[in-house]
């Protein structure tokens, strides 16, 4: 059973609901860490959206599975998963932008990653689902661009993945070609759904329920007025090692951990009380994409990329040896360079002015994290597994105790 999710009537029903989210088709709005003064503490000028979308041009789309009840039946359900995209140039456009990636602890999966690498470029969209979905999500990516004129007509698409097998039948692959279409045309710039929503649906990240979440920032005039935009999917994290703008809330809050109501086996009963000393596990994953209009070439967008581990490490995530944290950035910057028929002309930024986007970085994936948890709603599903959301009053009044 789902509590207080926000998506359109047709997704309230728990059967068989398919609901497509493009950015701009959003659900009913969020409070967000800007609007409890969270992002202030986190440091940093959000952009307008405070979204990855504040990058021109980018545009995000969602398209998410909810249905059915516990108990689970392979094939049938509970089913709470989807698919997340994102078009670095928007859907229509075509043109490859420089990218680079990054993994901190790869028990996880990114395709495409190898051509990245060498080329330094990212061509076509960007993909997060579950982690046996990843193969068919890049193969209809695949369809999809060769069935439209003017898009590559080849393609190593960027598919990557996190774990939902606690709350979605993902050996049932309920994944299908139509949904990964819907995202990609779906797909628009303006506010980004967060939370419950796309490949974060079942998703659970610092034992809170998780999902994707996005944040921005923009640099001082001084600093060329660059923005740098975040989109999370995360599902990594332990409880005792959250923290929230330095504040260990995960100290703080130590129980609503997830639980089994129906009491299965070898599950914590929903009403048993936190055991006394718990480990500091930081089993899932998360993957992380980086926006950004800075004109970066593919070996400054690898040193800016590795920054994403340090506003992970902020949030308490420390990569874990059962994490996959896999981050991929790109630069919006020098179109129509990496298809240019002969010599030509980049502009790229000078190391020693991108302390700055560095910064930025850290303090976009922080906060986009934390995105993701205020936006998730509880969800129950698997084997009548139960996920509770960070409850934000009591967030609110760890911060007040520890005087932010």
């Amino acid at each position: 059973m789902m509590s207080r999710m926000k998506l359109p009537v047709v997704g309230l029903a728990l059967v068989s609901a398919t609901v497509a989210l493009s950015a701009q088709n959003a659900p009913a709005p969020q409070t967000r860490a800007r609007d409890y003064g969270i992002s202030a503490m986190i440091g940093g000028a959000p952009g307008g959206l405070d979204a990855i979308t504040d990058v021109a041009g980018v545009e995000v789309g969602h398209t998410t599975l909810i249905s059915g009840r516990p108990p689970l039946t392979v094939g049938k359900g509970p089913v709470r998963t989807g698919v997340t995209v994102v078009h670095p140039r928007g859907k229509t456009n075509g043109d490859a932008v420089f990218g680079a990636w990054f993994t901190l602890n790869g028990n996880g999966e990114m395709t495409g990653t190898t051509w990245i690498e060498e080329s330094g470029i990212v061509e076509g969209p960007i993909a997060i689902t579950n982690t046996h979905s990843v193969g068919l999500v890049r193969d209809a990516i695949l369809k999809w661009q060769v069935s439209r004129p003017g898009l590559q007509p080849w393609g190593l698409p960027v598919v990557a993945e996190t774990y939902d097998g606690s709350l979605n039948d993902i050996n049932g692959f309920h994944v299908k070609d139509e949904h990964v279409f819907q995202a990609l045309d779906g797909a628009a710039g303006g506010v980004v759904a967060e939370g419950n929503v796309g490949g974060g649906t079942g998703m659970v990240c610092h034992q809170f329920k998780g999902g994707i979440g996005t944040a921005s920032r923009v640099l001082s005039p001084q600093n060329g007025g660059f923005t740098v935009g975040v989109l999370v999917q995360c599902n990594y994290g332990s409880r005792a090692g959250l923290r929230v703008a330095g504040v260990p809330v995960g100290e703080e809050i130590t129980d609503l951990l997830p639980c089994s109501p129906a009491g299965r086996p070898n599950a914590r009963p929903c009403d048993a009380p936190k055991a006394e000393h718990e480990p500091a596990i930081d089993q899932g994953s998360i993957i992380v994409v980086v926006a950004t209009d800075a004109p970066l070439l593919p070996h400054q967008l690898k040193r800016l990329v590795t920054r994403v581990s340090l506003g992970i490490g902020r949030m308490g995530g420390f990569g874990g040896n059962s994490s996959g944290d896999i981050f991929v950035a790109f630069s919006t910057a020098n179109p129509k360079t990496a298809a240019a028929p002969e010599k030509t002309t980049v502009e790229m930024l000078p190391n020693n002015r991108m302390d700055s986007l560095f910064q930025a970085t850290v303090q976009a994936t922080e906060e986009a994290i934390l995105n993701a948890l205020l936006a998730a709603e509880t969800m129950e599903g698997g084997n009548s597994q139960r996920v509770y959301a960070l409850p934000h009053d009591r967030l609110r009044a760890t911060l007040k105790k520890y005087g932010r």
